[in-house]
């Protein structure tokens, strides 16, 4: 039987995961019904993508008795409210990154999902890609020997207009930042020990760039930095003892430089053009939860509960030493 999901926001990232959708078996899921604050937006979408139920609201969603689980692809700071609706409801839910604008947000939403006995993942679709299941095997077979380092880069300059605005949740940590730290935690798999950072802070007092450090102690680190001022190389290394992953457009990887030699997975092709780059691979997060839920499971094992409220905790830590901080940290 098909999973049947429902669509909170119509906006771009939306279309992108619908539009995956589609690339699926359609025994295996079904999009059912899409909300968003405006109606007409919520039934252009669903026309585009035959969806028979469009709604003006987020509670009508959550009220359907059709929708088994619900994908949140609102603003980030929306992301709480939203997800705790639905949960209240009893729906699944995936929520798109950062799963909530701070750690006590995460904590509070994590919870509820786990008293509700529903199923709660955080949208980091970079775990769920081939590459990198691939890279955590290569890791954990030792062919990079003791791995020492990751380094990352993630910047675009055209991002800036998306990103300042405090109100929004905007800043590069949440962006941008939380996908080379969540590499960062899935190369390493341990708690850090230690974290520092510097940033650039905009006009409105959320961060433009960033450079951390996240010392995880035995020679390991990771380095990290961000921009929504310059396009920085956007790849990822990772180093070992006895070799090296160099991993391309890091953050949805179809192809990776083992030692010199590229291994690639490409992607499927869809009905409609794609908004951001290699988006045909949400459906590889979307098959993870199907499997999830089939199975009975309330998280799922590559991007777990406990791992999303670290990659909060570290979010948290950096935005407090470079001073960023938004009306929802009171």
């Amino acid at each position: 039987m098909a999973l049947k999901w429902g669509i909170a926001a119509a906006g771009r990232i939306s279309h992108d995961f619908a539009n995956s959708l589609s690339t699926l078996n359609q025994d295996d899921h079904k999009v059912v019904a899409v909300a968003a604050r405006d109606l007409s937006r919520a039934e252009e979408f669903a026309k585009k993508f035959n969806i028979v139920q469009a709604y003006g609201s987020y509670v009508e969603l959550a009220q359907d008795p059709n929708v088994e689980v619900v994908y949140i692809g609102t603003l980030n700071p929306q992301h709480f409210e939203v997800a705790t609706l639905m949960l209240e409801h009893g729906k699944n839910v995936l929520v798109e990154k950062p799963l909530c604008i701070n750690e006590k947000q995460a904590h509070k939403l994590i919870t509820l999902a786990k008293e509700s006995k529903l199923f709660l993942m955080e949208a980091i679709w970079s775990r769920l890609f081939p590459s990198y299941q691939y890279i955590r095997k290569q890791i954990e077979d030792g062919v990079l020997g003791e791995v020492t380092s990751v380094e990352v880069e993630f910047g675009f300059a055209s991002l800036k207009i998306k990103i300042e605005k405090k109100d929004l949740g905007g800043g590069t940590v949440l962006d941008l930042g939380v996908y080379a730290i969540q590499l960062c935690q899935w190369v390493f798999k341990q708690v850090p020990i230690s974290i520092t950072a510097t940033g650039k802070l905009n006009d409105e007092g959320v961060d433009d760039e960033v450079a951390a450090e996240i010392n995880y102690g035995d020679n390991k680190v990771g380095k990290i930095k961000t921009s929504a001022l310059n396009t920085l190389s956007n790849t990822a290394k990772i180093s070992g003892t006895r070799g090296q992953i160099t991993v391309p457009t890091f953050w949805c990887p179809t192809s990776i430089i083992v030692d010199g030699a590229e291994i690639s997975w490409p992607l499927s092709k869809a009905k409609y053009q794609f908004n951001s780059t290699n988006s045909c691979g949400l459906r590889y997060e979307a098959e993870e939860v199907r499997k999830c839920i089939r199975d009975g499971k309330l998280e799922s094992k590559n991007v777990t509960h406990n791992e999303s409220l670290l990659i909060a905790h570290i979010e948290d830590e950096i935005r407090k030493q470079i001073g960023v901080k938004y009306p929802k940290d009171e």
